[in-house]
Protein backbone atom coordinates (compact mmCIF):
# COMPACT_ATOMS: atom_id res chain seq x y z
CA UNK A 1 0.00 0.00 0.00
CA UNK A 2 1.10 3.13 -0.79
CA UNK A 3 2.23 5.97 1.80
CA UNK A 4 -0.70 7.58 3.41
CA UNK A 5 -2.08 10.98 1.39
CA UNK A 6 -2.49 12.71 5.23
CA UNK A 7 -5.51 14.26 3.59
CA UNK A 8 -9.25 15.40 4.74
CA UNK A 9 -12.46 16.88 3.41
CA UNK A 10 -10.81 20.37 4.78
CA UNK A 11 -8.01 20.27 1.81
CA UNK A 12 -11.00 19.92 -1.09
CA UNK A 13 -10.52 22.79 -2.91
CA UNK A 14 -12.86 25.78 -3.97
CA UNK A 15 -15.73 23.90 -6.23
CA UNK A 16 -17.47 26.79 -6.90
CA UNK A 17 -18.70 26.93 -10.39
CA UNK A 18 -18.39 23.02 -10.58
CA UNK A 19 -21.52 21.55 -11.26
CA UNK A 20 -21.51 17.22 -9.58
CA UNK A 21 -24.01 14.19 -9.92
CA UNK A 22 -23.53 12.09 -6.64
CA UNK A 23 -26.26 9.02 -7.15
CA UNK A 24 -27.28 7.47 -4.28
CA UNK A 25 -26.87 10.69 -2.53
CA UNK A 26 -29.74 11.01 0.05
CA UNK A 27 -28.09 8.72 2.91
CA UNK A 28 -24.77 7.11 3.85
CA UNK A 29 -21.45 7.78 1.76
CA UNK A 30 -23.33 10.03 -0.88
CA UNK A 31 -25.03 12.44 1.90
CA UNK A 32 -21.35 12.47 3.36
CA UNK A 33 -20.33 13.25 -0.17
CA UNK A 34 -22.96 15.73 -1.21
CA UNK A 35 -22.64 17.75 2.27
CA UNK A 36 -18.35 17.94 1.85
CA UNK A 37 -18.58 19.41 -1.87
CA UNK A 38 -21.76 21.75 -1.09
CA UNK A 39 -19.61 22.65 1.83
CA UNK A 40 -17.01 24.02 -0.34
CA UNK A 41 -19.39 25.56 -3.07
CA UNK A 42 -20.07 23.32 -5.52
CA UNK A 43 -23.94 22.95 -7.17
CA UNK A 44 -24.47 19.31 -6.15
CA UNK A 45 -27.50 17.21 -8.13
CA UNK A 46 -28.59 14.68 -5.78
CA UNK A 47 -29.92 11.65 -8.20
CA UNK A 48 -32.01 9.42 -5.84
CA UNK A 49 -34.48 6.66 -6.09
CA UNK A 50 -36.61 8.35 -3.44
CA UNK A 51 -37.66 11.72 -4.26
CA UNK A 52 -38.99 12.37 -0.41
CA UNK A 53 -35.35 11.23 0.98
CA UNK A 54 -33.36 13.11 -1.09
CA UNK A 55 -35.14 16.46 -0.50
CA UNK A 56 -34.93 15.56 2.84
CA UNK A 57 -31.35 15.51 2.45
CA UNK A 58 -30.63 18.48 0.70
CA UNK A 59 -32.88 20.47 3.34
CA UNK A 60 -30.70 18.84 5.82
CA UNK A 61 -27.32 20.23 4.01
CA UNK A 62 -29.22 23.64 3.27
CA UNK A 63 -29.77 23.96 7.27
CA UNK A 64 -26.55 23.68 7.56
CA UNK A 65 -25.30 25.71 5.04
CA UNK A 66 -27.51 28.32 3.69
CA UNK A 67 -27.62 28.84 0.09
CA UNK A 68 -25.86 25.17 -0.80
CA UNK A 69 -26.81 24.92 -4.36
CA UNK A 70 -28.82 21.50 -4.48
CA UNK A 71 -31.00 19.73 -7.19
CA UNK A 72 -33.02 16.88 -6.39
CA UNK A 73 -33.65 14.32 -9.41
CA UNK A 74 -35.20 11.18 -9.44
CA UNK A 75 -32.67 8.26 -10.89
CA UNK A 76 -33.52 4.45 -10.37
CA UNK A 77 -30.01 2.79 -11.48
CA UNK A 78 -31.51 -0.47 -11.70
CA UNK A 79 -34.23 0.71 -14.32
CA UNK A 80 -32.40 1.17 -17.38
CA UNK A 81 -35.79 3.56 -18.33
CA UNK A 82 -35.14 5.85 -15.37
CA UNK A 83 -32.04 6.20 -16.38
CA UNK A 84 -32.20 7.26 -19.31
CA UNK A 85 -34.98 9.69 -18.66
CA UNK A 86 -32.48 11.14 -15.61
CA UNK A 87 -29.81 11.37 -18.27
CA UNK A 88 -32.56 13.38 -20.92
CA UNK A 89 -33.73 15.57 -18.69
CA UNK A 90 -30.14 16.96 -17.08
CA UNK A 91 -29.16 16.97 -20.67
CA UNK A 92 -31.96 19.29 -21.79
CA UNK A 93 -31.14 21.59 -18.27
CA UNK A 94 -27.14 21.53 -18.19
CA UNK A 95 -24.83 22.59 -20.55
CA UNK A 96 -22.26 20.88 -19.20
CA UNK A 97 -21.29 18.54 -16.17
CA UNK A 98 -17.98 18.19 -13.97
CA UNK A 99 -17.94 15.30 -12.09
CA UNK A 100 -20.03 12.00 -12.29
CA UNK A 101 -19.65 9.86 -8.68
CA UNK A 102 -21.12 6.31 -9.72
CA UNK A 103 -21.70 5.86 -5.70
CA UNK A 104 -24.99 4.22 -5.53
CA UNK A 105 -25.19 0.55 -4.30
CA UNK A 106 -26.88 -2.56 -2.90
CA UNK A 107 -25.45 -5.05 -0.75
CA UNK A 108 -26.50 -8.67 -0.64
CA UNK A 109 -30.29 -8.91 -1.29
CA UNK A 110 -32.20 -12.01 -1.88
CA UNK A 111 -32.19 -13.02 -5.69
CA UNK A 112 -34.21 -10.35 -7.40
CA UNK A 113 -34.64 -9.08 -11.39
CA UNK A 114 -34.35 -5.79 -12.40
CA UNK A 115 -37.02 -3.85 -14.41
CA UNK A 116 -34.87 -5.40 -17.74
CA UNK A 117 -34.67 -8.89 -15.82
CA UNK A 118 -30.94 -8.40 -14.64
CA UNK A 119 -29.75 -10.18 -11.58
CA UNK A 120 -30.46 -6.61 -9.59
CA UNK A 121 -26.80 -6.05 -7.76
CA UNK A 122 -25.54 -6.33 -11.49
CA UNK A 123 -28.02 -4.20 -12.51
CA UNK A 124 -28.23 -1.43 -10.32
CA UNK A 125 -24.69 -1.29 -9.29
CA UNK A 126 -22.87 -1.46 -12.79
CA UNK A 127 -24.97 -1.83 -15.71
CA UNK A 128 -26.96 1.67 -14.36
CA UNK A 129 -23.84 3.36 -13.84
CA UNK A 130 -22.55 2.02 -17.02
CA UNK A 131 -25.52 3.59 -19.00
CA UNK A 132 -25.31 6.78 -17.44
CA UNK A 133 -21.59 7.45 -17.48
CA UNK A 134 -22.46 6.69 -21.29
CA UNK A 135 -24.99 8.83 -21.66
CA UNK A 136 -23.49 11.82 -20.28
CA UNK A 137 -20.26 11.59 -21.24
CA UNK A 138 -19.96 14.46 -24.06
CA UNK A 139 -21.70 16.67 -21.28
CA UNK A 140 -18.63 15.56 -19.30
CA UNK A 141 -16.27 16.52 -22.13
CA UNK A 142 -17.12 20.15 -21.76
CA UNK A 143 -16.68 20.05 -18.19
CA UNK A 144 -14.45 21.90 -15.77
CA UNK A 145 -11.33 19.46 -15.28
CA UNK A 146 -13.84 16.59 -15.49
CA UNK A 147 -14.10 13.37 -13.63
CA UNK A 148 -15.87 9.96 -13.34
CA UNK A 149 -15.57 8.49 -9.85
CA UNK A 150 -16.43 4.70 -9.88
CA UNK A 151 -17.03 3.60 -6.11
CA UNK A 152 -15.99 -0.08 -6.01
CA UNK A 153 -15.00 -2.01 -2.99
CA UNK A 154 -11.67 -4.12 -1.53
CA UNK A 155 -14.16 -7.22 -2.10
CA UNK A 156 -13.69 -6.60 -5.88
CA UNK A 157 -10.61 -8.87 -5.23
CA UNK A 158 -12.70 -11.81 -4.40
CA UNK A 159 -15.06 -11.10 -7.08
CA UNK A 160 -15.50 -13.35 -10.24
CA UNK A 161 -17.59 -12.29 -13.06
CA UNK A 162 -19.88 -15.46 -13.85
CA UNK A 163 -20.37 -14.43 -17.90
CA UNK A 164 -22.39 -17.49 -18.13
CA UNK A 165 -24.81 -17.07 -15.36
CA UNK A 166 -25.02 -12.82 -14.82
CA UNK A 167 -28.73 -13.05 -13.64
CA UNK A 168 -27.97 -15.83 -11.11
CA UNK A 169 -30.29 -18.15 -12.49
CA UNK A 170 -28.31 -21.57 -11.95
CA UNK A 171 -27.12 -20.72 -8.59
CA UNK A 172 -27.19 -17.45 -6.60
CA UNK A 173 -25.12 -16.34 -3.60
CA UNK A 174 -26.01 -12.91 -2.32
CA UNK A 175 -21.95 -11.77 -1.70
CA UNK A 176 -20.92 -13.48 -4.31
CA UNK A 177 -23.00 -11.54 -6.89
CA UNK A 178 -22.09 -8.32 -4.91
CA UNK A 179 -18.49 -9.19 -5.34
CA UNK A 180 -19.91 -9.80 -9.44
CA UNK A 181 -20.74 -6.54 -8.84
CA UNK A 182 -18.11 -4.58 -7.34
CA UNK A 183 -16.01 -6.06 -9.69
CA UNK A 184 -18.02 -4.79 -12.92
CA UNK A 185 -17.24 -1.59 -11.60
CA UNK A 186 -13.56 -1.79 -11.12
CA UNK A 187 -13.33 -3.62 -14.67
CA UNK A 188 -15.15 -0.88 -16.13
CA UNK A 189 -13.39 2.21 -14.09
CA UNK A 190 -9.98 0.69 -15.29
CA UNK A 191 -11.41 -0.50 -19.19
CA UNK A 192 -12.88 3.56 -19.16
CA UNK A 193 -9.80 5.17 -18.20
CA UNK A 194 -7.77 3.15 -20.83
CA UNK A 195 -10.78 4.21 -23.71
CA UNK A 196 -11.05 7.90 -22.48
CA UNK A 197 -7.04 7.84 -22.65
CA UNK A 198 -6.68 6.05 -26.20
CA UNK A 199 -9.33 8.84 -27.33
CA UNK A 200 -7.01 11.96 -26.08
CA UNK A 201 -10.10 12.92 -23.67
CA UNK A 202 -10.02 15.54 -21.11
CA UNK A 203 -12.21 12.94 -18.54
CA UNK A 204 -10.57 11.37 -16.06
CA UNK A 205 -11.87 7.66 -14.91
CA UNK A 206 -10.98 7.01 -11.14
CA UNK A 207 -11.97 4.41 -8.90
CA UNK A 208 -12.35 4.58 -5.06
CA UNK A 209 -13.28 2.29 -2.46
CA UNK A 210 -14.53 3.31 1.39
CA UNK A 211 -13.33 0.51 3.36
CA UNK A 212 -16.26 -0.63 5.64
CA UNK A 213 -18.33 2.48 6.48
CA UNK A 214 -21.16 2.13 8.53
CA UNK A 215 -24.31 2.95 6.28
CA UNK A 216 -27.72 1.75 5.99
CA UNK A 217 -25.50 -0.96 2.83
CA UNK A 218 -25.47 -3.49 5.43
CA UNK A 219 -28.70 -3.71 6.38
CA UNK A 220 -31.07 -2.55 4.32
CA UNK A 221 -30.86 -4.72 1.65
CA UNK A 222 -28.79 -8.15 3.30
CA UNK A 223 -30.72 -11.29 4.91
CA UNK A 224 -29.72 -13.52 7.21
CA UNK A 225 -25.97 -14.45 8.44
CA UNK A 226 -24.95 -11.24 6.15
CA UNK A 227 -26.68 -8.88 7.66
CA UNK A 228 -25.79 -9.81 11.10
CA UNK A 229 -22.37 -9.91 10.60
CA UNK A 230 -21.88 -6.74 8.53
CA UNK A 231 -24.49 -4.91 10.06
CA UNK A 232 -24.00 -6.12 14.02
CA UNK A 233 -20.63 -8.12 14.66
CA UNK A 234 -18.29 -6.16 12.64
CA UNK A 235 -20.22 -2.61 13.34
CA UNK A 236 -17.08 -1.75 15.82
CA UNK A 237 -14.53 -1.98 13.13
CA UNK A 238 -16.22 0.45 10.94
CA UNK A 239 -15.83 3.65 10.40
CA UNK A 240 -18.55 7.05 9.99
CA UNK A 241 -19.63 7.79 6.46
CA UNK A 242 -17.42 11.30 6.51
CA UNK A 243 -14.56 9.18 6.80
CA UNK A 244 -15.47 6.50 4.68
CA UNK A 245 -16.36 9.31 1.98
CA UNK A 246 -12.70 10.95 2.04
CA UNK A 247 -11.60 8.80 -0.72
CA UNK A 248 -14.37 9.21 -3.55
CA UNK A 249 -13.96 13.01 -2.59
CA UNK A 250 -10.02 13.26 -3.21
CA UNK A 251 -10.90 11.37 -6.32
CA UNK A 252 -13.27 13.58 -7.52
CA UNK A 253 -11.40 17.01 -6.39
CA UNK A 254 -7.78 16.79 -5.41
CA UNK A 255 -5.50 18.54 -8.69
CA UNK A 256 -2.82 16.03 -8.45
CA UNK A 257 -5.42 12.85 -9.14
CA UNK A 258 -4.66 10.94 -12.52
CA UNK A 259 -7.11 9.08 -14.68
CA UNK A 260 -6.97 5.07 -13.49
CA UNK A 261 -5.73 5.99 -9.75
CA UNK A 262 -7.55 3.82 -7.53
CA UNK A 263 -7.93 5.62 -4.12
CA UNK A 264 -8.85 3.80 -0.77
CA UNK A 265 -8.38 3.51 2.79
CA UNK A 266 -4.76 3.46 4.61
CA UNK A 267 -5.48 1.47 7.60
CA UNK A 268 -5.31 -2.41 8.30
CA UNK A 269 -6.95 -4.70 5.62
CA UNK A 270 -8.06 -0.75 3.56
CA UNK A 271 -11.23 -1.56 6.18
CA UNK A 272 -10.64 2.60 7.20
CA UNK A 273 -8.16 5.22 7.04
CA UNK A 274 -7.61 8.23 5.35
CA UNK A 275 -7.23 8.17 1.40
CA UNK A 276 -4.18 6.34 -0.10
CA UNK A 277 -3.24 4.85 -3.42
CA UNK A 278 -4.44 1.15 -3.24
CA UNK A 279 -4.29 -1.80 -5.39
CA UNK A 280 -6.30 -2.85 -8.62
CA UNK A 281 -6.75 -6.85 -8.88
CA UNK A 282 -5.14 -8.06 -11.90
CA UNK A 283 -8.44 -9.32 -13.02
CA UNK A 284 -9.58 -5.51 -12.81
CA UNK A 285 -6.89 -4.15 -15.24
CA UNK A 286 -6.90 -7.57 -17.72
CA UNK A 287 -7.71 -5.71 -21.16
CA UNK A 288 -9.47 -8.93 -22.33
CA UNK A 289 -12.09 -8.75 -19.25
CA UNK A 290 -12.06 -5.20 -19.59
CA UNK A 291 -13.34 -5.65 -23.40
CA UNK A 292 -15.40 -8.49 -22.79
CA UNK A 293 -17.22 -6.89 -20.12
CA UNK A 294 -17.98 -3.55 -22.17
CA UNK A 295 -18.83 -5.05 -24.78
CA UNK A 296 -21.96 -7.06 -23.05
CA UNK A 297 -22.31 -3.79 -21.02
CA UNK A 298 -23.40 -2.09 -24.34
CA UNK A 299 -25.43 -4.57 -25.47
CA UNK A 300 -27.43 -5.36 -22.25
CA UNK A 301 -27.80 -1.38 -21.99
CA UNK A 302 -27.70 -0.50 -25.46
CA UNK A 303 -25.46 2.47 -24.67
CA UNK A 304 -22.46 2.67 -26.84
CA UNK A 305 -19.84 4.66 -25.66
CA UNK A 306 -18.22 6.94 -29.25
CA UNK A 307 -14.88 4.93 -29.00
CA UNK A 308 -13.31 2.13 -29.22
CA UNK A 309 -10.48 0.62 -26.61
CA UNK A 310 -6.80 -0.08 -27.59
CA UNK A 311 -5.47 -3.96 -28.13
Amino acid sequence: MSKSLRWTADQIPDQAKRVFVVTGANSGLGLATTRALARKGAHVILAVRDEGKGHTAAAEIAAEQPGAALEVRRLDLADLGSVRAFAEQLRADHPRLDVLVNNAGVMAPPRSLSAQAHESQFAGNHLGHFALTGLLLDLLADGIDPRVVTVSSANHRQGHLYFDDLSGERTYSPMRFYNQSKLANAVFGWELHRRLTAAGSSVRSVLAHPGYTSTNLQTSAPVGIVKVLFGRILIPLSQRPEQGALPQLYAATAPEVKGGDFIGPDGFAELRGGPTHVRLSTTAADPQTGRRLWELSERLTDVRYPFRATS
